[in-house]
């Protein structure tokens, strides 16, 4: 039958696994059930042995490891829908966090982000773009690897103090280098330092199953990475683009291999430029193909851009407020983004929708959307809400991943080598002048103090031309000489 999504009029809902990787959006205002639909969709994927990753920016994803609590509500939206085999319980998780304080450390290296993504976390121009991808290709030609920021440091330093040597090729201007090494500091100082490194993460432990074989959901806590925004976009777009270029083609499977959704998706697109829309508009294309779907989820698909809004097939909308001409401007949107259902007002049934209500469209079969319907959605079987310290530390424990990524490694790259390289230069130098002061302070040969018997008259006599004894003998020395 598929992920049961809610009930309406017409009966249940279901997402079919054969059109998930077909991507969607869940979108919806502030505090109209986003967070509970995307808990929901993620225990039907984990259900089917599909793992999930998603981003938990709220910090309350975390109640999905542990089995949720009787109320009578919930009993109440069961009888609703007519769920037969409704029973509460906890799924399994892997918690992960880029700052290594929640869950297993996520690492990524300087050579795998590539200077492309990296120049967007760094938020460089065009012309430092291109000494940062020149400080690449340096260190490729070189056979150095780029694995932490001091690597990207030590890097951008050596090129800039060595560009005459190293040729016209390399020419780099001083005050760009120095304009990305003040960026690399903001970096660091907002986490990045901590993500940059060994060991780096393997994409095939985000596509685990569990032992009775329900997929794992991954977790990354994002409740601080979330306050550093270029940093939580750059990343979640890095692993798009590392899933897209590692995984084998598919085609259309029965279901997916993972599932991605992308939190706070308005982020990644807010002031990017037009190559990198590009490129997520690609990777979210042709992503499909190696069995991944992706959902983003934001409050108005205004959030999402066209190119890319066109590519989601499956659709989830809550109640969106429409107080002002631009808010009814983003209704109208979102009600001209379904398939139009005539028993339905779209544009009325968003602004009513109550807390845990939602339009609905997925993809039937042959790809096509199903009339838009009204959704009363269904009830997480896990608890809605955070799991405590002492639950989440217990989880940590016995987390294989741990013990894979909990310890970091610092081996010899681009900062050892090229560091060793300037002492070594240096010393030389250091070499080669003192050898030079050595050459000028050695003595010269002294000349000999004896005097031939001539040099000796010769000094006599011009001692001597002062006095009148001189004069009068020069007198006579010339006249002898005239006769």
């Amino acid at each position: 039958m598929g992920i049961l999504i809610g009930g309406s009029d017409a009966g249940q809902v279901f997402l079919d696994p054969r059109y998930a990787n077909r991507h969607g959006l869940i979108a919806g205002a502030t505090g109209t059930g986003k967070t509970v639909t995307l808990q929901c969709l993620a225990e039907g994927f984990s259900d089917l042995g599909v793992p999930v990753f998603m981003a938990d920016v709220k910090g309350d994803l975390s109640g999905i490891s542990q089995a949720g609590k009787p109320h009578p509500k919930i009993d109440e939206r069961v009888e609703a829908i007519g769920i037969s085999d409704y029973h509460a319980c906890g799924y399994p998780v892997a918690f992960w966090d880029l700052f290594g304080s929640k869950g297993t450390p996520v690492r990524s290296t300087v050579s795998e982000m590539g200077p492309q993504l990296l120049s967007r976390l760094l938020g460089l121009n065009e012309t430092q773009e291109s000494v940062l991808t020149l400080v690449f290709e340096f260190t490729d030609q070189e056979g150095i690897l780029l694995l932490d920021l001091k690597d990207l440091r030590t890097s951008l330093e050596y090129l800039a103090e060595n560009a005459h040597e190293l040729g016209t090729g390399y020419s780099v201007s001083k005050a760009s280098v120095n304009a990305i090494l003040r960026r690399l500091l903001m970096l660091e100082r907002e986490g990045g330092k901590k993500f940059f490194g060994e060991p780096a993460l393997q994409l095939k432990d985000f596509m685990q199953n569990a032992r009775d074989g329900r997929g794992i959901i991954n977790i990354l806590a994002a409740d601080k990475l979330i306050m550093s925004p270029r940093v939580y976009s750059t990343f979640l777009l890095w692993l798009l683009s590392e899933l897209f270029e590692s995984l084998p083609e598919l085609g259309d499977p029965d279901k997916p291999v993972l599932v991605f959704f992308f939190d706070e998706a308005h982020l990644l697109f807010k002031d990017a430029p037009k190559p990198l829309l590009e490129k997520i508009e690609q990777v979210v294309r042709l992503i499909r193909s190696k069995g991944v779907g992706v959902y983003f989820i934001s409050q108005s698909p205004s959030d999402i851009p066209d190119s890319v809004l066109g590519q989601l097939g499956n659709r989830i909308q809550h109640a969106l407020r429409a107080y002002t001409p631009k808010e009814q401007k983003a209704v109208r949107v979102a009600a001209q983004s379904f398939r139009a259902n005539p028993a339905l007002n779209t544009v009325t049934a968003i602004t009513e929708l109550g807390v845990g209500e939602a339009l609905v469209s997925t993809l039937q079969a042959k790809g096509i959307p199903a009339p838009v319907q009204r959704v009363l959605v269904r009830p997480p079987q896990s608890r809605m809400g955070k799991a405590t310290l002492a639950e989440r530390k217990l989880l940590l424990e016995h987390d294989p991943n741990m013990r894979l990524y909990g310890t970091a490694v610092d081996r010899r790259s681009a900062h050892e080598v090229l560091s060793e390289r300037t002492e070594a230069a240096l010393k030389q130098r250091e070499q080669a002048e003192e050898a030079e002061r050595a050459a000028k302070a050695k003595p010269k040969a002294r000349s000999s103090n004896r005097q031939s018997v001539g040099e000796a008259f010769l000094k006599s006599a011009a001692r001597s031309l002062g006095s009148a004894t001189g004069r009068q003998l020069l007198r006579g020395i010339l006249g002898s000489l005239l006769k």
